[in-house]
């Protein structure tokens, strides 16, 4: 396979070749730069014996460092204009299946045929949030995620009690995985350039992650609680029963969501899962 990679045409070249530009609609910057795509696979820690599930590979830079690392790779790509490119690629590479549609859509663990599956994408910016959280609460596990974002939702990933950037987001992130920012991409490594820096972060399914009920449950608080996040917790909560709730939990009725750490708010979702007395 590295014999068929290494007779590729550059991306640029290709890009040219099939008239193709980034398509601002779909959120969409190209990663050219070979030698970033190939730590993003190595920061990923994929090889021979793992599947990748890649969401928007565009002109396929980042499937090509995939494929030479011996794994297995689905795309999974909205644009339509890229099928000519990627089957050229997928000729070459009978490890890649490609799946053209809505990755919102997707149905991953059919995709996966009930092996484990990793994820490994430089994500359309307009729909990374969304698909992150479809992963993390949905009823597919990943084996492990590797995906890159703008730096301002990376920075809500992994931020911490205290932290700015502390939110809903990295509640839910970090009560199913071990989240880590692994690697920083500045604007001009891509084609054409976003207006943002980027990064990528590094997800590891967690293995006491919350039961879906208790996760369902943590999802109404989180959203209730930054859904006014300058309020205490007993006026931002009101709608789940308010102090006397806050109480319950064992926290103090007074303080605000962006103290709260993601022990508190486990507790605070086992407390709305109980069973009504």
């Amino acid at each position: 396979m590295s014999e068929a990679l290494a007779g590729l045409p550059p991306l640029r070249d290709s890009l040219a070749a099939h008239g193709l530009l980034a398509k601002k609609s779909f959120g969409q910057h190209f990663l050219l730069d070979l030698n970033i795509t190939r730590k993003i696979a190595r920061l990923a820690a994929v090889g021979a014996d793992d599947h990748v599930i890649e969401v928007g590979p565009g002109p396929g830079g980042l499937t090509r460092a995939l494929l030479e690392t011996g794994a297995r790779v689905t795309t999974i790509e909205k644009d339509e204009r890229f099928r000519p490119l990627l089957e050229e690629l997928a000729t070459l590479c009978p490890a890649l299946s490609l799946v053209f549609g809505d990755a919102l859509q997707v149905d991953e663990a059919a995709l996966a045929q009930g092996a484990p599956a990793h994820v490994v994408s430089n994500l359309p910016y307009n729909v990374g949030t969304p698909l992150l959280i479809n992963w993390l609460t949905g009823p597919w596990t990943p084996a492990s995620l590797t995906l890159m974002f703008q730096r301002e939702v990376a920075d809500r990933i992994v931020a911490t009690v205290g932290d700015e950037a502390y939110g809903r987001l990295a509640v839910v992130v970090q009560a199913t995985c071990q989240a880590q920012r692994v690697m920083d991409v500045p604007a001009r490594a891509f084609t054409p350039p976003p207006k943002v820096e980027s990064a990528v972060v590094r997800l590891v399914p967690r293995p006491d992650r919350p039961e879906p009920d208790l996760l369902k449950a943590l999802e109404r608080v989180t959203a209730a609680a930054f859904g006014q996040r300058r309020k205490m917790l007993r006026s931002s909560l009101k709608v789940l029963g308010g102090e006397a709730f806050v109480v319950a939990a064992g926290l103090d009725p007074q303080v605000r969501a962006e103290t709260v750490d993601l022990a508190g708010f486990l507790r605070l979702a086992e407390v709305l899962r109980r069973p009504a007395a």
